[in-house]
């Protein structure tokens, strides 16, 4: 079991997502950085699917009722235990009363928490991925306890390493794909769209990502409620370029200009407002 002693900014339980259920609306949400979540679950020789905690730009204080061994991946919160600072991306063995907590974001903005076995909160529709509506909480709440696995076996000194990647931390270039109704942009806004620089704004969320600077809409009307998917960018009828993250509605009326590919969802997952992207097309 772990003890929530303090839940930090925005902390979920998160797998890969909820799957087969958008056509009753609901959405797929799962780990906002599915790349850093299955790094922390294989480093722990965990199974990919195995429910994580999601800390988004400050950590939660935790206490470890049981013995366990963890993984911290993602962004480096500064991570504690028992407040002697300790390495992210590398098996860590924690002792029954261990006390786990976070300090000064260093990089990236969301981190992810992998214990031995996976977190063992209820599964609702196939996962453990909280979500507003669909689970009786959103978020993780101080007093919290969540059901973990005793971990009996010692952590053994590894000689073998994994190669993470880290460089899409600081890269601004988000790769995407035409979305249905690019085509129907002019040219000089298709150009526009793939040049220009744009700064994440402050209303950013697991549900959409907004974008400050402006496309110019005088050509695309709003279509027919249809399906949409995480890495949707819509495009509103003034101008505003909205990025669907996890937990995104399954349908939606504004045109789909751009299609975000997998690994573009999990770097934009780490940005914050006030920081830049480009689009850059790739080809299928």
């Amino acid at each position: 079991m772990i003890k929530v002693l303090k839940p930090g900014f925005y902390t979920t339980v998160q797998d890969m997502g909820r799957f087969g259920y958008q056509q009753y609306g609901v959405p797929v949400s799962g780990a906002m950085d599915l790349y850093a979540a299955s790094v922390a679950n294989m480093l722990l020789g965990n199974s990919a699917n195995n429910a994580v905690l999601e800390m988004t730009m400050t950590g939660p204080t935790l206490q470890f009722i049981c013995k366990s061994a963890i993984c911290i991946s993602g962004a480096d919160l500064s991570p504690k235990l028992n407040q002697q600072p300790i390495a992210i991306n590398k098996e860590i063995e924690v002792k029954e009363g261990d006390i786990l907590s976070f300090g000064k974001m260093k990089f990236g903005f969301r981190s992810y928490l992998a214990v031995s076995g996976g977190i063992k909160t209820d599964k609702v529709m196939n996962s453990r991925s909280l979500y507003q509506g669909v689970t009786l909480q959103s978020t993780i709440a101080k007093g919290d306890e969540l059901p973990i696995e005793l971990h009996s076996d010692s952590v053994q000194e590894k000689h073998a390493g994994l190669k993470i990647k880290t460089n899409y931390f600081d890269s601004k270039e988000i790769q995407v794909l035409k979305g249905t109704e690019f085509d129907k942009l002019p040219k000089h806004q298709q150009e526009l769209l793939l040049s220009q620089e744009f700064t994440i704004s402050k209303n950013n969320s697991r549900m959409a990502y907004q974008l400050e600077q402006e496309l110019e809409n005088n050509n695309l009307e709003s279509i027919i409620t249809s399906p949409v998917l995480p890495g949707t960018v819509q495009l509103t009828p003034s101008g505003k370029l909205i990025v669907l993250m996890r937990d995104c509605q399954t349908t939606g009326g504004y045109p789909r200009v751009l299609q975000l590919a997998e690994n573009a969802i999990n770097k934009l997952s780490q940005k914050m407002a006030g920081q830049v992207v480009t689009f850059k097309l790739v080809q299928v």
